[in-house]
């Protein structure tokens, strides 16, 4: 399979930066300015080259219109995405199995039990064997068999130390609990240092070890990197079928912002994945003992 990459196109009256995503099939548009119009012919002529079964758009807000009448259906959103401008998530699919998925209504009931907890009602403190740290690139083995051991399918190669090297690299910034030696839950930040914004993801944890909330911990870890380097618009994308998962966020003062429909392939197939959103400039501060 061919491997994924940024592709940046540069017109006259147009730029566009497209994420080519084989693994997952599909084609995510990161960046774009200028002509609306050539933009989207140009975005949906290189998804019909990589026969791509949805084409993502991550929009300004002040476009929306302009993609509903290009027949892009609005999915979610994330607030302060571009330098303190709301970012909207809109998609077009091409095939009709691809737009198709039993869970929603189940997911919906998901959803709407995580929003009746309370925000804020974090409580977590790990036994003293537990130890929190930052990690580095003499970790990347044992991450990669964290990712390994938790997921049977997921959307990027955490399995394989050189990439997660590549992406620490790239400023991608990862914390850890270790047990015995080991490292038995992590989650990362992939930062995004020009638009000001960061994506809480790649959280693990070894099954015999979810009792404890670590998975919080790190989390608030992870804002607190990313207060300290001025990135204040943090999100995160949780499985829909995942009720713990939206649960930790929900209680960690994250807000609901839509569902991702048939986005990418993780676990054990490809799924719904709920967005979720938190103005780390204005949120109230949560802490954990450590």
């Amino acid at each position: 399979m061919k491997e994924s990459k940024t592709v940046k196109i540069q017109k006259p009256d147009f730029m566009v930066s497209v994420f080519l995503d084989p693994y997952n099939h599909r084609v995510r548009v990161d960046d774009y300015l200028g002509n609306m119009d050539k933009i989207i012919e140009q975005c949906e002529k290189i998804a019909r080259e990589h026969v791509a079964e949805k084409l993502i758009f991550k929009a300004r807000k002040e476009h929306f219109t302009f993609l509903v009448e290009k027949g892009f259906r609005f999915e979610a959103c994330i607030d302060g995405f571009f330098l303190g401008s709301d970012c909207m998530f809109f998609s077009k699919f091409y095939t009709a199995g691809r737009k198709i998925n039993a869970n929603w209504i189940t997911e919906d009931e998901i959803v709407s039990k995580v929003c009746e907890l309370e925000k804020g009602t974090l409580t977590a403190k790990p036994p003293s064997d537990y130890h929190l740290k930052k990690l580095s690139e003499k970790d990347a083995s044992q991450l990669a068999n964290l990712y390994g051991a938790v997921f049977e399918i997921y959307p990027t190669p955490m399995n394989d130390p050189d990439y997660i090297i590549k992406t620490m690299g790239e400023g991608t910034v990862y914390f850890g609990f270790e047990h015995g030696g080991k490292i038995v839950s992590a989650a990362s930040a992939e930062i995004d240092s020009f638009y000001r914004n960061a994506e809480l993801t790649d959280c693990a944890t070894l099954v015999e070890h979810r009792k404890y909330g670590l998975m919080k911990v790190l989390l608030l870890r992870l804002e607190e990197e990313l207060s300290e380097r001025g990135i204040f618009s943090s999100y995160s994308i949780a499985r829909a079928l995942s009720f713990g998962m939206n649960a930790a966020l929900r209680q960690l003062g994250y807000s609901y912002r839509g569902r991702l429909l048939n986005n990418c392939y993780i676990y054990d197939k490809i799924e719904n994945m709920n967005m979720w959103v938190k103005d780390l400039s204005s949120s109230a501060n949560f802490s954990a003992e450590r």
